[in-house]
């Protein structure tokens, strides 16, 4: 009775199925800045039917492999598909295979919300059934190819095959209608233009799929996979589109795949966007080997203010923000020296800057000389790698990764050259790590989405931040304060100050210079840049303190102009140094004279 009931409840407000050829065009999702202002429109192109017919046989054979390979036998729902993903699911303990028909999914794609609840799962089945008395398998299939989803704001086979290969559908080979085939089970994971190493992977498994399904002949297989697939470059030079395909995939975790027009209003600041593109691409330099860079801005809430992904959209649109794995060098220092704050330090202690061998490793400084005694602080802003090494074995590299993982930076190893940097994270990884070096001791996940809503206003989605977590007592803070500004006014990051504003920072350098980086902030906002090769080959020359921080001292000197100048938490002198003020005196004026 419970079950019969919840269907009589579903079918109260369905809508009618004949109202499926009704849609004129896919829907729009209009993407706006912070302030409201337009960025761009993906979707709203005029819709363009599938012909069945106009089709070679390979396409919806493809699709219907791995989509719904008992298409032709069902009702509009597939019990036996529903019992073998079922029994799937409970051996691999989690969600792996669902049991939706592709009438059930156009059911959902055109007429339905994403919620997961009963009510919803039974106004699907209800309309899929309906769907298949009125319509023919043809028809279905036609509409499903004419309105499903396959990522990049391309809704239907013919405005998909137009954005990824310049061609209409009726031109594509086995292997590029095997490749859309794969986009359907994950559009925005297997977006060939985002995502092509994965895409031409899932390629494999859709011919695999075929092949034992025999809907390939002998040796066809074998000749798809050897195929070379073009995909066709998008024809914008927009950098914001690197920002778009980095929070379209939370879009749809969020609200599920649109079904009607929407409005996302986003963190992202188009003038400070514009901004941004401008300063990195002025400053790279192909000469020296500097060919990529990326960047990245965030407000004190972790809201992405910008967000460049490389040089140009247009030519790559591998984003280097936040899907480039690079070393982060001495960019990582700062959480080794919070360590040794920790541990009792302050920046006024002294160490040795001399040769240090773990095993057989002995790191060298940047100069390859040494300067003896000097401060903590100088030996941060100088980024001196002996004392920085020194610091990490005397607090204990598991203590160096516990404090790294405080700050979001996790899944370190306690390798000897940690303390230099040698471990893999992303621009977004490591700028987000200093939020709260910006923002008065707190941490706060970045995010890019404010709201979703519908076109006439209907809200479906407002962010809800998380609670912020205190990783900086004001001591500590104030400590590291006082030798990320010094590191600007003095040592490796001059080149990043910004007038009349209190800038702190650390650059970052890597083995060979392949990885160059600034990471730096000022109250409530932190910016970090990223300079290389996609290769990893090795730069002439360019180091931390050099295009890095020329590209940060660019977009930060415009981009604080709407900030006030507000001064950072800075420890003063302590008395116990006031005290040894003449020996101190003459310690500074030796430090850099030793050989």
């Amino acid at each position: 009775m419970g079950g019969l009931s919840l269907f009589a409840l579903a079918a109260k407000d369905l809508p009618n199925p004949k109202s499926l050829w009704e849609r004129s065009r896919p829907v729009s999702v209009q993407i706006v800045d912070r302030n409201g202002r337009d960025i761009l429109v993906r979707g709203a192109a005029k819709e363009q039917p599938v012909d069945l017919d106009a089709l070679p046989f390979h396409i919806p054979m493809a699709v219907l492999a791995t989509e719904d390979k008992r298409y032709y036998n069902h009702i509009g729902i597939d019990p036996l598909g529903i019992a073998r993903a079922m029994v799937v699911n409970i051996k691999a303990g989690r969600y792996v295979e669902g049991g939706s028909t592709l009438t059930q999914q156009l059911s959902k794609n055109v007429f339905l919300s994403p919620d997961k609840t009963l009510r919803r799962k039974a106004q699907e089945v209800i309309l899929s059934i309906w769907l298949e008395r009125d319509y023919t398998k043809g028809e279905l299939l036609e509409l499903y190819l004419s309105r499903v989803y396959f990522g990049g704001g391309a809704w239907g086979l013919e405005s998909a095959s137009d954005l990824y290969f310049d061609k209409p559908a009726s031109e594509l080979t086995l292997a590029e209608a095997a490749m859309m085939a794969g986009i359907l089970k994950a559009p925005s994971a297997y977006n060939p233009v985002a995502n092509p190493e994965r895409a031409k992977r899932r390629t494999a498994i859709v011919l695999n799929a075929m092949e034992r399904q025999n809907l390939l002949g002998e040796h066809v297989k074998a000749m798809a996979l050897a195929e070379d697939i073009y995909i066709h470059k998008p024809q914008t030079h927009h950098s914001a589109q690197y920002f778009v395909d980095w929070v379209w995939p939370l879009m749809e975790s969020y609200i599920g795949i649109p079904n009607q027009d929407i409005i996302i209003q986003t963190t992202l600041d188009i003038d400070a966007q514009n901004l941004a593109h401008k300063s990195v691409n002025t400053h790279l330099d192909p000469e020296r080997g500097a060919h990529q860079g990326a960047l990245v801005s965030l407000d004190g809430t972790g809201g992405v203010i910008a967000m460049v992904g490389g040089a140009s959209y247009q030519d790559s649109q591998f984003n280097r923000a936040v899907q480039a794995k690079r070393q982060p060098g001495s960019a990582f220092k700062p959480f080794v020296y919070l360590s040794a704050l920790r541990a009792g330090l302050s920046p006024w202690d002294r160490r040795v800057d001399s040769e240090i061998t773990i095993d057989d490793w002995s790191p060298e400084n940047f100069n390859e000389r040494h300067l003896g005694m000097m401060s903590l602080q100088n030996a941060f802003a100088r980024s001196t790698n002996t004392i920085a090494v020194a610091l990490g074995e005397e607090v204990g590299r598991d203590t160096v990764i516990q404090t790294a993982a405080e700050f979001g930076l996790t899944d370190l190893k306690p390798y000897r050259s940690l303390a230099l940097g040698a471990f893999v994270t992303t621009p977004l990884k490591l700028t987000e790590s200093y939020l709260p070096f910006a923002n008065w001791g707190l941490r706060k996940p970045a995010y890019g989405i404010i709201s979703i809503s519908t076109a006439d206003g209907t809200p479906l989605y407002d962010y809800s931040a998380p609670p912020p977590i205190a990783v900086l007592p004001s001591q500590q803070l104030s400590d590291m304060n006082l030798m990320m500004t010094r590191t600007v006014e003095t040592g490796t990051g001059q080149r990043a100050a910004v007038k009349g504003h209190h800038v702190g920072g650390k650059t970052g350098t890597t083995n060979n210079f392949r990885d160059a980086w600034f990471i730096g902030y000022s109250p409530d906002i932190v910016t970090g840049v990223w300079i290389g090769a996609d290769d990893n080959s090795p730069m002439q020359n360019v180091t931390g303190g050099t295009i890095p921080a020329q590209i940060f001292h660019d977009y930060m000197s415009v981009k604080l102009k709407e900030y006030k100048a507000i001064k950072l938490p800075i420890s003063r002198q302590p008395e116990w140094v006031k005290r040894n003020a003449q020996l101190n005196n003459l310690l500074d004026q030796i430090e850099g004279k030793l050989p």
